[in-house]
């Protein structure tokens, strides 16, 4: 049975296979022997090898050893994950924070613990897959309005008469690039809470996984836009891209933080994060806090590789962000486009659908490619 769908997504061009680097992640990376220049990575600073984190990452384990053996509900935490939790929370200018396995995870286990038979939730039409399950496991409405349209918004919360709503969105869409319009989103829900509400009965809910670390000198997305954190406003991020580590977190009011402990499955039932993966979120979080000069040069790279992209004819989908889509119209052709940069030893994998509708090559820039590098991806986009 499951050979003959795969020989059809084989024929489709769908089929995706596995390759296992053998060398640390980073701006190069090497496959069977070779070296690539990496562009697929969401390692946007550089981080996930930094002397510093792995520094950190090496005494913790002399501390507390290599794994947790239980949830952080039994015995699986330690000082150094309520750490981390204090740490992101002042980060964020949050009461409190947690922190969980993964974004995966915490989307999956917050959003059905939020929202329940009386809710309805707005979902963005493009947001990530871990949104998506998040709102089908859930007992809430899903209502989908058309990417980043506030005026959809406005309209579909109008039609709905829920004693509490939920407009849940990606702060950076990690297929596209592009930043959701969260002043106009907030301001939607305000209102909804003046004139029909009362106060957060229309909550606000970001995932700022590709925004932590990138936006607003690091900070995400509300310090993007200068935004507060309003207590109506629900922040979901995670240490596994900017950061260079792994795991996620969620950062608000206090009495929402504790539902979150006492109610999400995916955190109760889970084994704690290894003493070494929170040792290397919380040094992340402390180069960041002290130097802004990787987030400085991450954008003037990203620019470098929009520019050059866009100046030798190729569309990027409106990208505004270190992601930067490329568009390739068919799935054939972009497997065509991916291949030609893998012959130049550029690794850039081809990007179809069921991921997005609209087959693309993504590429991630960081802070650690050069401009030689950059240069190599151009001039190999150019051939094609």
């Amino acid at each position: 049975m499951f050979s003959e769908r795969l020989k059809i997504l084989k024929e489709k061009g769908l089929l995706r296979e596995i390759k296992d680097r053998s060398s640390p992640q980073g701006p190069k990376i090497r496959f069977d022997n070779r070296e690539y220049i990496n562009f697929s990575s969401n390692d946007y600073l550089g981080l996930s090898s930094h002397p510093y984190i792995i520094d950190k990452v090496k005494k913790s384990l002399d501390a507390y050893g290599s794994g947790t053996a239980a949830s952080r509900l039994l015995s699986g935490g330690s000082t150094i994950h309520k750490e981390l939790e204090d740490k992101i929370a002042l980060f964020k200018g949050t009461e409190s924070a947690l922190v969980l396995n993964s974004g995966y995870a915490a989307n999956t286990g917050i959003i059905p613990a939020i929202a329940d038979e009386d809710t309805a939730i707005f979902s963005d039409e493009l947001n990530h897959a871990s949104i998506i399950d998040g709102c089908r496991l859930s007992k809430a409405k899903t209502i989908i309005y058309r990417h980043k349209d506030v005026s959809h918004i406005e309209e579909l919360i109008g039609k709905d008469n829920a004693k509490r709503k939920i407009v849940i969105t990606d702060t950076v869409f990690s297929m596209d690039g592009d930043i959701a319009p969260l002043r106009d989103i907030y301001n939607i829900c305000l209102r909804w809470n003046s004139e029909h509400g009362t106060p957060n009965s229309t909550l606000l809910y970001i995932d700022d996984a590709h925004g932590t670390g990138v936006l607003g000198n690091g900070r995400g997305a509300l310090s993007h836009f200068d935004m507060k954190p309003e207590p109506s406003i629900i922040q979901m991020g995670t240490f596994s891209k900017a950061l260079g580590s792994f795991g996620a977190f969620v950062a608000g009011r206090r009495d929402f933080i504790e539902w979150i402990l006492n109610t999400a499955r995916s955190f109760i039932f889970s084994t704690a994060l290894p003493p070494g993966v929170i040792a290397a979120s919380m040094a992340a979080l402390e180069l960041i806090e002290g130097d802004t000069e990787l987030i400085q040069r991450l954008w003037s790279n990203r620019d470098k590789v929009a520019h050059g992209i866009k100046n030798i004819g190729y569309d990027i989908m409106g990208s505004e962000t270190p992601i930067i889509p490329v568009r390739t119209g068919t799935v054939e052709n972009t497997l065509r486009v991916s291949g030609h940069l893998y012959e130049k030893g550029i690794y850039a994998p081809a990007i179809r659908p069921p991921t997005v509708k609209e087959p693309r090559i993504r590429i991630t820039v960081t802070a650690a490619h050069t401009d030689e590098d950059i240069d190599r991806l151009i001039e190999a986009l150019r051939e094609v």
